[in-house]
């Protein structure tokens, strides 16, 4: 009986994959970071209840897309966007350098959205920031955020884990 009802249950789901320019860019449905785009491209999908939710597209150097979606149960919606580049920041940068069992947990500096932990993990990665005092959320997609306030200093790196 139970199977009968997981079946049903999956029956009222939908899925949805991405095609966005760039595709680093975060993917949040109904408020819940899902991870970036790229990852829901051609073989891997999300899964959603059907019926009405917010979709939200943002990276740092792009305008933010928002927009509503309708996902129909069965069926696999292709969302298409292309994203607006904003003009590029000006020195002079520190460096901000995340770490974090979750490679794909969410970071926001003064709780925007950046991208991931892994895009800033490594030696020869990191999130350029203009010298000043931040608010650093690592937020893993199960388990407990990690807040910082860090001061970023220029040409020196800050690691938050």
């Amino acid at each position: 009986m139970l199977a009968g009802a997981a079946t049903c249950l999956a029956a009222d789901n939908g899925k949805v994959k991405f095609e966005v320019e760039p595709g680093r860019a975060g993917v949040f449905i109904d408020g819940k970071f899902v991870g970036p785009a790229r990852n829901f491209g051609f073989a891997q999908t999300y899964e959603v209840p059907a019926g009405e939710h917010e979709l939200w597209l943002t990276e740092p150097r792009y305008e933010d897309i928002q927009k509503e979606i309708d996902v129909t149960a069965g069926k696999t919606l292709v969302i298409k966007e292309s994203m607006k580049a904003l003009p590029p920041a000006k020195p002079p940068f520190g460096t901000l350098r995340t770490e974090n069992p979750d490679h794909f947990a969410a970071v926001y500096v003064n709780k925007k959205y950046m991208g991931h932990v892994d895009e800033f993990s490594n030696f020869a990665q990191g999130l350029l920031l203009n010298p000043g005092t931040y608010e650093v959320q690592i937020a893993p997609r199960n388990g407990t955020p990690i807040n910082k306030t860090v001061t970023i200093e220029a040409d020196k790196t800050v690691l938050v884990k």
